[in-house]
C-alpha cells in the first residue's frame, strides 16, 4: 500500500497551501508545494483565527506554536457605535464557552507552518503557468521551466488562481466597493489600550476593527472605507496615514489616539467571488481562496481554508493512486455549501455593518443577535464528517 500511495503537489504557499501540506504529511502522504514568491511571507498584518481552525492546528501538532506566537482574544471584545457607545458584546468561543480565538500575524502562521514540514518540500520562485493530464499523472509547469507530477495536484494559488480555469470557465472576482487600510501599532505606544480585545467600531459606510496580535505586543487595526472607484486587489499597496486618520476624523477619541501613532499602512482593494458549482476536475482540485473566496466580514478566510486542508487529507488517507479521484470529489461535495453559506455570511455581514440596508437599530439588534450563528460557526469540526465521507469511499 505505501508505493500506490498517492503523491500530492500543492500549487500555492500560503495559509492554505501550508495547511494542507501539513495535514497530509501528519497523514503520511508525500507533498510537494510550490510558491511563485522567492521567498515564503506574507505581506499584510493580522489574521484572525477561531475555535473551528485552531482545533485542525492542534490535531497537527500547532497548537503550542499557536499559544506562542498568537494572541488570544479575551471576552471584553465589543461592538460600538462610531463614538464609542456601546451595541453589544463580540463572541469568542464556541457554544461550549471553549476559547481558542487569536489574533496571529499572518508572517509568524505562515513561517508557523513552513517550519512545520519536512526539509526540502517547499519550493519558492515557482510561478506556476499550466496544467495538463497525462493517463493518470497530474504535471504543473513553472515559468522557470520546472514541472512538477503527481497523483493529484491542489490549486491553493488564491483568489487570482491560475489552476482555477482548469477546472471552471474563467470570470473576474467581485468588487466589494470598498478599501481597506490595514497595520500594526506597537502596544507600548497606546498603553491605555485594551491588550487583549476585539473591538469595532460601526458608522455610516465605513467600520473600524482591531484586534491584538503577538502575545498583545501589537496592536492589528483594519479600517474600512468605501472606494471612490474600482481599484486592484493587492495587500501590499501602500496607503496614505493622513489619508486614514481623516476617514475616521470625529470618531470615538480612542481610534484617534492609536491613528496617531500609525506611520505605515497598507491599502487593499476587498474581492470575493461567487460560489462555485464545481471545485474539482480530475486530478486537480482547489483550496481556500482559489475556491472560495471571501470577503473579511466573519473573519473566516484563513480560517475555511484551514478546514479545506483537514478535510482533503482526511479524505485522502486511505485512498491510493486509483480511488483518488472519487476521494476528490467527496471532498468538493463535503466543503462546497459550507464554504458557500460563509462566503454569502461574509457579504451579509459587511452590509450590515455598514447599515447599507436601512436602520441602525434593526442592525444594532441583528449584530447582537449574531452571537448564535457566531457559536455554530465555531462548533463546527470538519474531521467528523470528513472521515464518514472517507468511509463510504471504501
Amino acid at each position: 500500500m505505501t508505493q500506490s500511495r498517492p503523491s500530492i503537489v500543492i500549487v500555492g504557499g500560503g495559509i492554505g497551501g501550508l495547511f494542507v501540506a501539513n495535514a497530509l504529511v501528519a497523514q503520511g502522504l508525500r507533498v510537494a508545494v510550490y510558491e511563485q514568491a522567492p521567498a515564503l511571507g506574507e505581506v499584510g498584518a493580522g489574521v484572525y483565527i477561531t475555535p473551528n481552525c485552531v482545533r485542525q492546528l492542534q490535531r497537527v501538532g500547532l497548537g503550542p506554536a499557536v499559544e506562542k506566537f498568537g494572541a488570544k482574544v479575551g471576552g471584553d471584545s465589543r461592538y460600538f457605535h462610531h463614538d464609542g457607545t456601546l451595541i453589544a458584546p463580540v463572541q469568542v468561543t464556541d457554544s461550549s464557552g471553549w476559547n481558542a480565538t487569536y489574533g496571529m500575524h499572518r508572517a509568524d502562521l505562515v513561517d508557523m507552518l513552513a517550519k512545520a514540514l519536512p526539509a526540502g518540500a517547499v519550493h519558492t520562485g515557482h510561478r506556476c503557468t499550466g496544467f495538463e493530464r497525462h493517463g493518470e499523472v497530474a504535471r504543473v509547469t513553472f515559468e522557470n521551466g520546472a514541472v512538477a507530477e503527481g497523483d493529484v495536484v491542489i490549486g491553493a494559488d488564491g483568489i487570482h488562481s491560475v489552476l482555477r480555469e482548469h477546472v471552471f470557465p474563467a470570470s473576474r472576482p467581485v468588487f466589494s466597493g470598498t478599501v481597506a487600510y490595514r497595520g500594526v501599532v506597537r502596544s507600548e505606544l497606546v498603553p491605555q489600550w485594551p491588550a487583549a480585545s476585539w473591538l469595532m467600531w460601526l458608522g455610516k459606510g465605513k467600520h473600524f476593527l482591531t484586534y491584538p496580535l503577538r502575545a498583545g505586543t501589537l496592536v492589528n487595526f483594519v479600517g474600512f472605507v468605501p472606494a471612490d472607484s474600482e481599484m486592484k486587489e493587492s495587500w501590499s499597496a501602500a496607503g496614505d496615514p493622513e489619508a486614514l486618520r481623516r476617514e475616521f476624523m470625529g470618531w470615538d477619541p480612542r481610534i484617534g489616539s492609536l491613528l496617531r501613532q500609525v506611520q505605515t499602512t497598507f491599502r487593499s482593494a476587498l474581492y470575493d467571488r461567487d460560489p462555485l458549482p464545481s471545485w474539482t476536475r480530475g486530478r486537480l482540485t482547489l483550496l481556500g481562496d482559489a475556491a472560495h473566496a471571501m470577503l473579511p466580514h466573519l473573519g473566516q478566510g484563513a480560517n475555511q481554508s484551514i478546514e479545506d486542508g483537514m478535510a482533503l487529507a482526511t479524505i485522502l488517507t486511505n485512498t491510493d493512486r486509483t480511488t483518488v479521484l472519487a476521494a476528490l470529489l467527496a471532498y468538493e461535495r463535503l466543503r462546497r455549501e459550507r464554504t458557500a453559506k460563509v462566503q454569502s455570511g461574509a457579504r451579509a455581514n459587511g452590509l450590515r455593518y455598514d447599515t447599507f440596508h436601512g436602520d441602525i437599530n434593526i442592525r444594532d439588534a441583528e449584530i447582537a443577535a449574531h452571537a448564535e450563528f457566531r457559536k455554530r460557526l465555531y462548533d463546527h469540526d470538519v474531521v467528523p464528517e470528513a472521515r464518514a465521507a472517507a468511509l463510504e469511499l471504501v
